[in-house]
């Protein structure tokens, strides 16, 4: 389980509770970018005071296409 430059190189890498910056990391995108995606809520997410937190097998769900249950 390698990190190159900052990004995750695998799924497994990643943490089972990840912050927006893990998702910009494993999709290669933006800082903007990773919040819109936030705001389709098409993956589980919480947020405490103003940290959000991603549940990993959410997001790992929505990224190999399986449906996702409204939260």
């Amino acid at each position: 389980m390698s990190k190159k430059a900052g990004t995750y190189m695998n799924k497994e890498a990643l943490p089972e509770v990840m912050t927006v910056k893990d998702v910009e990391n494993f999709l290669r995108i933006g800082r903007v970018q990773a919040y819109k995606q936030l705001e389709r809520k098409e993956f589980h997410y919480v947020k405490i005071g103003r940290s959000i937190r991603i549940c990993r097998d959410s997001f790992l769900r929505w990224f190999e296409g399986e449906q996702c249950s409204p939260a």
